[in-house]
């Protein structure tokens, strides 16, 4: 009988601690960024964060033939000569919350075919308190030089509550010139409660 009474109970134990890290979870939409292939397209789940933002689905557009790191298509946004950068967000399923260490993944590459646009740049991922406000850098890549896919770790710990995620294009590290650059990114993953560094 007790033996009984300690498996209940460490059966509820575990689907205790289960339960709770699946709440702990964020999960993105449409985070391998799935879609029919076009240019100047914004992939389902996501909007526009800065003016003139015109993602593309790829791959098939632009010169672009990479594959897919993770199902069947991936999104490329640009930086311009002008200064202008493209920037798209999306709220999270289940806010972060302040104080708490938070971890995910993402596939990161550069296509050296893109119309012209061909100089690597970086990604730099904000946390926001509202729709495409930048509250807190939650991670900024270094310049994305090589044109075959790699998984970069995110890790952060939340200064505030957040309830967006905007994914923004920007020109290199160090750099005082602006220049057409792309990057191509794929495969975001759950966001999920992590131990702290």
């Amino acid at each position: 009988m007790i033996k009984l009474i300690s498996c209940k109970i460490l059966i509820f134990s575990v689907l205790f601690t289960l339960g709770h890290g699946l709440k702990a979870q964020s999960h993105l939409n449409n985070a391998s960024f799935e879609g029919q292939a076009q240019d100047a397209t914004m992939p389902s789940g996501w909007f526009a964060c800065e003016k003139g933002t015109t993602p593309d689905i790829l791959p098939g557009f632009w010169g672009v033939v990479t594959e897919a790191s993770e199902g069947e298509t991936f999104m490329g946004l640009i930086t311009r000569e002008d200064g202008t950068f493209e920037s798209i967000g999306q709220r999270l399923q289940k806010s972060l919350q302040k104080d708490l260490c938070y971890e995910f993944e993402l596939d990161l590459c550069r296509s050296n075919t893109y119309e012209g646009y061909n100089f690597p740049i970086r990604v730099i991922i904000w946390g926001g308190k509202s729709k495409c406000s930048k509250d807190q850098i939650l991670f900024d890549s270094p310049t994305i030089e090589h044109t075959d896919w790699k998984t970069y770790q995110v890790k952060f710990e939340a200064k505030t509550k957040i309830k967006y995620l905007i994914i923004e294009a920007y020109f290199g590290h160090g750099l005082m010139f602006k220049y057409k650059g792309n990057v191509l990114i794929d495969a975001l993953s759950r966001i999920k409660v992590c131990t702290r560094a």
